[in-house]
């Protein structure tokens, strides 16, 4: 039997994508906190983004994420 789920992703997927979301708002944040001018410090420059860069790694992987289905009705 079918499960008519009317949600395109499952209860995993979406905390995938909250988490994914405050990665990224974290990695914006890091960028912030750099005191050097312009950004051009370690954190404005490499800190920061490879937090978003992961961020969105995150998202990616929440979009394409299947949980295995263990159910016998199939």
């Amino acid at each position: 039997m079918k499960n008519n789920n009317s949600l395109p992703f499952d209860k995993a997927n979406y905390i995938l994508l909250i988490a994914g979301i405050l990665i990224i708002a974290a990695g914006f944040y890091i960028m912030t906190l750099d005191t050097e001018p312009y950004g051009f410090g370690t954190l404005g420059l490499t800190v920061g983004p490879l937090t978003v860069l992961v961020g969105f790694a995150v998202e990616f992987a929440a979009i394409f994420y299947k949980q295995k289905n263990t159910s016998k009705d199939q």
